[in-house]
């Protein structure tokens, strides 16, 4: 199943989901210890805690296992790497074409000067004067 990032997102947008995730984040947790962590953090449930826990999981952030009685919670590495080239892609420059294309112009507009005065130097012309305008 893949990891959508709108989904992982949507589930750190809760302030007691981001809580669970720095606990999970320190090292695999039972949810009995979740629970009591969350519980000192807000007044919540255990039911409450659960229907995070179940949001994370289903968001792909957390992992689950059985251990006895007792299911161990972890942070899945999948989803914070889905997370984090999502993230990373928002970062690429948007100008990055029309800056190439720019100096494409510039490029062009100095071959055109320089076919048009062949000896002369784009140097020779006077500060601020562009030959092609006058």
């Amino acid at each position: 199943m893949a990891i959508s990032p709108a989904r992982i997102f949507d589930a750190l947008g809760d302030p007691v989901r981001r809580f669970i995730l720095e606990l999970v984040g320190a090292g695999e947790l039972p949810a009995g210890a979740i629970v009591a962590a969350a519980q000192r953090f807000t007044s919540i449930s255990q039911p409450g805690v659960s229907q995070h826990l179940k949001v994370l999981r289903e968001a792909g952030l957390l992992t689950v296992r059985a251990e006895g009685t007792r299911r161990i919670y972890a942070i899945d590495p999948e989803a914070t790497r889905a997370a984090r080239e999502w993230l990373a892609a928002l970062t690429v420059q948007p100008f990055a074409q029309p800056l190439d294309a720019l100096a494409t112009e510039i490029a062009r507009g100095q071959r055109e000067r320089r076919n048009q005065h062949p000896g002369k130097s784009i140097r020779d012309e006077p500060p601020g004067r562009d030959a092609r305008y006058g």
